[in-house]
């Protein structure tokens, strides 16, 4: 590992005027300055954590905030924070994990100490009460989710909306009249967490418009709520031919409960979901699926952020259009 003394030797100066150079906390003359930046490029050197700190009044690292609640799919809310983290490396950041309940209180001791300059929020709720703080902090913050009050804030998501009445309207186009979600575990809902009311919102107000039967079905995340609900389906709406699944660790117990209930996809039962595709294209029956952009909206979420940091103005509402890929669970009703 190259040192400060090794690049202080390699520019001909003392290891304090590399220092100085660093921080700037003493002037040195540009002809110097030059030359201990030419070494420190040379030499590859890069300077800890605290000396970058001095330089820039800042800590380099960003805090991001995944409360790990009940209901939450773990792989997935992981896949957000290697995105973030990965993102934040190309801006020289290091990142902060907080999975607590960080609630206001939680977030308020990260922002009155020198622990980061900015913080990402995840698992936000239509009226999320982490909002007023976020609001008046003295440092930027970037959600990750729309909440239904989104001035003075800056937030990127996925569509949920759009990407609930994108699966019906693809249903709706192959001649489907009665169709159910099987969406979140209940207390997803509970909480109101904005994506969970999202998709219901888009799923209802297509199937109103083209004038389908109707369902809304919380489901736990274990195989024995996938069957439950799916045989609850069955009993209460024998026409169903189209389901939207918004539950990545039901979705493959959902297919196996149909199959063992006798209903073939997507010759009897045609299925979409809302998932990340390498989920949606490894199951048995590959799924016709939105796709949960998980790396580009933790990439969107850091660049809006390190923007606010440089000074400028980022929008308040960055929503990622749904893109739906055909796979082999959808096919045309059949009638008879």
């Amino acid at each position: 590992m190259v040192k400060i003394t090794d690049v202080a030797r390699h520019a001909g100066v003392s290891p304090s005027t590399v220092s100085y150079a660093l921080s700037g906390k003493r002037p040195i003359s540009a002809q110097t300055r030059r030359r201990v930046e030419a070494s420190i490029r040379e030499l590859g050197y890069r300077p800890h954590a605290g000396a970058r700190a001095l330089a820039s009044s800042r800590s380099n690292v960003l805090a991001l905030v995944i409360p790990l609640r009940t209901g939450i799919h773990v792989p997935v809310v992981m896949q957000f924070a290697v995105s973030v983290v990965t993102s934040a490396r190309r801006y020289d950041h290091d990142v902060l994990l907080l999975t607590q309940e960080e609630g206001e209180e939680g977030l308020r001791r990260v922002a009155d100490t020198a622990l980061c300059d900015a913080l990402i929020v995840m698992d936000v709720q239509l009226d999320d009460p982490r909002l007023p703080l976020l609001r008046s902090l003295d440092r930027p913050s970037v959600m990750i989710g729309l909440p239904l009050e989104a001035a003075g804030l800056t937030c990127v998501d996925l569509d949920f909306k759009a990407a609930g009445e994108l699966c019906v309207e693809r249903l709706a186009g192959l001649g489907h009249r009665v169709v159910a979600l099987v969406g979140s575990p209940p207390e997803v809902y509970v909480r109101r967490t904005a994506f969970a009311q999202r998709v219901v919102q888009g799923f209802t107000a297509a199937a109103d418009r083209h004038r389908l039967v109707s369902s809304v079905h919380p489901c736990g995340a274990t195989p024995a709520a996938a069957r439950q609900v799916a045989e609850r389906l069955l009993r209460e709406q024998p026409a169903l031919t189209g389901v939207v699944v918004h539950n990545e660790a039901a979705l493959e117990p959902l297919l196996d409960a149909f199959e063992q209930l006798g209903l073939r996809v997507p010759a009897d039962l045609s299925l979409t979901a809302i998932c990340p595709d390498e989920l949606a294209a490894a199951l048995p029956v590959p799924v016709t699926s939105v796709d949960l952009p998980s790396a580009e909206l933790g990439e969107r979420a850091v660049d809006l952020l390190m923007a606010k940091l440089g000074g400028t103005e980022a929008p308040e509402v960055t929503l990622l259009a749904p893109r739906l890929t055909e796979r082999a669970s959808t096919a045309p009703r059949t009638v008879g």
